[in-house]
């Protein structure tokens, strides 16, 4: 071999371990350390990590087990509930002495300084908080805020050091068949790691809470005791909080759900900034496609969100999106069903910009939409979200006061196409406005019966009875 051959080799053996240590040093170190954000302002901030999977390679879930099970925490909660009547006499007139309740769950420490995600069933009525840590010590927490919609609440502990912590994960960048661990204490069972796959995405449990939501699914075994506990990719990241099951035993049949890390971490975030959760609308009403529904409807789509009406003064309507118009994708993201659209829009805030994709008349276009604040009101009780009708609406209905229905959360309600009526009564009392039927609501005794009465877009009247 000539001197300029083995230089040749040499440079070339050279060259190649320099880009080697550079592919180690850039890629490798930066795709497996989550980024901390930190703000001079000293507000919080909750760590958040940018890794992304690798699809390609087998993961080895041990290290993300060790990393993770001593952020996830055992949640006691104790509620003073008062004494079942077990005769007549204590049926009207009461007696017996109050008892302690006492509930468990599991929470996420998801930054240093001891801040705790969880459920908000898991703390429910809490006149006490106690927090266990995987060594054992123990902590009374403070309830900082909690929202029912998402079943989402956040917790206070404090400590001399810095606690473990889970960071946040990016939820919409999971794929099905993406390898995920659930961390709990199930049955009491503290510490309990558990492996599944990613079943499903945007899954809509209409019935749970009476809220549409858009839960991840995964066949991890969850089951009770392991409510607000973290669903956690193989690196590591928090990209759910362990929520529900579906099961007619109450035990783990193979379908579990947690909320998306996006819609937990936004949620969390605005009960610190602003003391509640702060809803962002699009102004849509819709339906799902199908083959046959396309059919029906005429458009060239068996996907995606068709929308059957426009809000005025919404964010949609002054972008300009239409009924008949196909939601295709926002933000980049395809929509596939009603839920893929509710839960992106349900990680955004009011006047955050949304990029939309629509199909109209068969052709394709990109609409920005500056979204707006949801004046809505939730009852739970009945099923409905409600909100104050502008003039216009109550005229051309013939009506001079009410309150409208903007959406039905109840499964059983839909079926009577309901959105957009107006309530006129609740139980005989005329209504004005929103905090009239808050009145009554909050003035009703145990069991009584609600009857509302309403008129329909169609012009109909009705009354429902609800016990």
């Amino acid at each position: 071999m000539t001197k300029n051959s083995i230089r040749l080799v040499f440079v070339a053996l050279l060259a190649g371990i320099i880009t080697l240590l550079g592919y180690k040093y850039f890629f490798e170190s930066t795709n497996n350390t989550p980024i901390i954000q930190t703000d001079e302002t000293g507000a919080t901030v909750f760590p958040t990590s940018y890794r992304e999977n690798n699809p390609y390679e087998t993961p080895d879930l041990t290290k993300a087990a060790e990393e993770t099970v001593n952020a996830v925490v055992h949640v006691k909660n104790t509620a003073i509930v008062d004494k079942q009547p077990t005769n007549l006499f204590e049926f009207f007139y009461g007696g017996g002495q109050p008892r302690a309740q006492i509930g468990t769950g599991s929470g996420v420490i998801i930054s240093p300084d001891g801040y705790i995600i969880t459920n908000n069933h898991v703390i429910e009525n809490a006149t006490k908080l106690e927090i266990t840590l995987n060594n054992n010590e123990i902590y009374e927490a403070e309830l900082i805020g909690a929202d029912t919609t998402t079943d989402i609440a956040l917790l206070k502990i404090d400590g001399d050091e810095s606690f473990p912590f889970i960071p946040f994960g990016d939820s919409d960048t999971i794929r099905l068949g993406e390898w995920v661990l659930a961390v709990g204490n199930p049955f009491n069972l503290n510490s309990t790691v558990t492996a599944g796959i990613i079943s499903a995405k945007a899954r809509n449990l209409s019935n749970f809470n009476n809220s549409p939501s858009s839960f991840i699914q995964t066949d991890a075994a969850v089951n009770r005791g392991n409510s607000g506990g973290a669903l956690v990719n193989a690196h590591g990241d928090l990209i759910g909080i362990n929520t529900a099951i579906t099961s007619e035993t109450g035990s783990y049949v193979g379908y579990a759900f947690a909320v998306p890390s996006n819609i937990a971490r936004k949620v969390i975030e605005d009960i610190l900034e602003y003391g509640n959760v702060q809803r962002a609308l699009l102004g849509i009403t819709g339906t799902e496609l199908d083959s046959k529904i396309a059919k029906e409807l005429g458009v060239n789509s068996t996907q995606g969100v068709y929308v059957s009406n426009v809000e005025e003064e919404s964010g949609a309507a002054l972008s300009g999106v239409k009924s008949g118009d196909v939601i295709l994708e926002v933000d980049n993201i395809k929509i596939n069903k009603f839920s893929d659209l509710t839960g992106h829009l349900s990680s955004k805030r009011p006047n955050d910009k949304v990029r939309l994709k629509i199909l109209r008349k068969n052709e394709e276009l990109e609409v920005g939409v500056t979204l707006l604040k949801i004046d809505r009101f939730a009852i739970p009780e009945l099923g409905i979200e409600i909100k104050e009708p502008s003039e216009k609406v109550l005229k051309e209905m013939g009506l001079k006061n009410g309150v409208m229905i903007t959406s039905v959360l109840a499964p059983e309600m839909r079926s009577y196409q309901l959105e957009g009526a107006i309530i006129t009564k609740v139980n005989d009392r005329q209504i004005t406005s929103i905090n009239d039927i808050k009145t009554i609501l909050q003035q009703r005794l145990p069991n009584q019966r609600i009857a509302i009465q309403f008129k329909t877009r169609s012009g109909e009247t009705q009354t429902f009875i609800f016990r």
